[in-house]
């Protein structure tokens, strides 16, 4: 699994310097929050805009395997039925549908990469492997391509949730410069609920990647009615201390639900609408009882 959905250039807030963050899709979990929702599900898949589709039933005509339909004047598509073989969008005139993910080859990928280069050196940047998460893929494919980058001196930052075997981990470790961890709630139940799995192995791997002398930004995407509160960031404080983890940066992030108009075009439904980001007051002193405790290099957004 090595589906690629975009390849993100000039990024600034995927680790250091200017990055070119890369897109893997497939996903364990599923957040109620994730604004990247083609990055979920690890097959590719067809993505279209319907109320932009003008129902002139271009892609109907052309469509060889009859996934596509004419109902009240619009297309429907049968995902199980689909191929994926691209000609509706090919030839919608409105430019409204797309097939969602990309296979490159290690050298395919190493060679768009590296076209960067000088943006790398100049600013302390490199690359980001992002996702979905990119600790799910073929361990194999993702080795090749982190040894390249090593051997041409680019730096390789990982954005992870944590939640994969730490063989994985351990495997890749030698070929990373930073992790961005995500940590989202301490509350078992609560990460169960919002995220579809519970927090236990991805907290583990936390302490044993620190244990392994990783370098790690830790990452707290705040959701008011998730994990917004005081109790929360002390329970999240008090885990980093009691494990001996000292990030070189912890970066809070509130919530947006940018990624929102996404899932009707992937025919899903978004089930962050009842959540809010805190008020700026309120993240400010989050990032005081950080500070305080220790966490010097605290910080809204990143």
């Amino acid at each position: 699994m090595k589906n690629i959905t975009n390849i993100q250039k000039f990024s600034v807030h995927d680790g250091d310097g200017i990055r070119t963050s890369v897109f893997f899709k497939g996903c364990p979990l599923k957040c109620a929050w994730c604004h990247n929702p083609e990055t979920q599900r690890y097959g590719r898949e067809m993505q279209y805009d319907s109320e932009k589709c003008t129902g002139c039933g271009a892609c109907v005509k052309v469509c060889p395997s009859q996934a596509l339909v004419m109902k009240d004047g619009k297309p429907v598509l049968n995902r199980e039925v689909c191929t994926l073989c691209g000609r509706c969008e090919n030839y919608c005139p409105a430019g409204i549908r797309e097939v969602v993910g990309r296979e490159y080859t290690v050298k395919e990928l190493v060679k768009e990469l590296m076209k960067d280069q000088i943006f790398y050196e100049d600013s302390g940047g490199g690359v980001t492997f992002s996702g979905g998460e990119v600790m799910t893929m073929d361990l194999e494919y993702l080795l090749a391509v982190a040894k390249e980058l090593r051997r041409q001196d680019v730096t390789l930052t990982i954005d992870t949730c944590g939640y994969v075997p730490y063989e994985r981990f351990k495997a890749i470790l030698p070929y990373v410069d930073t992790f961005l961890y995500d940590v989202k709630v301490m509350d078992s139940k609560l990460h169960n609920q919002y995220m579809g799995v519970d927090n236990k192995l991805i907290l583990e791997n936390l302490i044993r990647l620190a244990g392994d002398g990783a370098r790690i930004y830790i990452r707290i995407p705040v959701i008011k009615e998730v994990n917004g509160n005081e109790k929360n960031m002390k329970e999240t404080i008090a885990f980093l201390k009691e494990h001996d983890i000292h990030p070189p940066q912890i970066n809070l992030l509130p919530y947006h639900d940018t990624g929102s108009g996404k899932y009707p075009k992937l025919d899903m439904e978004y089930k962050g609408t009842d959540l809010h980001a805190p008020e700026r007051a309120e993240m400010e002193e989050f990032v005081r009882l950080f500070q305080e405790a220790g966490f010097q290099n605290t910080k809204i957004g990143g």
